[in-house]
């Protein structure tokens, strides 16, 4: 149970760094949209930011796209609950 929580906050943990470089890669205007890397990190970060991006349209917030903070501040809190439910788990017994 220990090792699949480890595991899960370590992907987490991953992903929060793929939002980032999908954020940090929108803002640098010499990268084109349709480049690999670029396509790969929208199929990736997509299915998390598009339900959010409903809910919080950039068109209401001044054009600014707040969808990768908010997904990073739900992502952060999910991966603390988790540390807490690890570090609350019972010991493995007879190992």
């Amino acid at each position: 149970m220990t090792s699949a929580i480890v595991l899960i906050i370590q992907v987490l943990d991953i992903y929060r760094w793929i939002i980032i470089a999908a954020a940090v890669v929108t803002w640098i205007p010499s990268v084109p949209r349709y480049h690999p890397i670029v396509q790969i990190l929208n199929r990736l970060t997509e299915p998390v930011l598009r339900p959010i991006r409903m809910i919080l349209p950039p068109e209401k917030t001044g054009y600014i796209d707040f969808t990768p903070i908010v997904a990073l501040v739900a992502l952060q809190i999910l991966i603390r609950l988790l540390a807490q439910a690890l570090v609350r788990a019972p010991a493995p017994v007879g190992l």
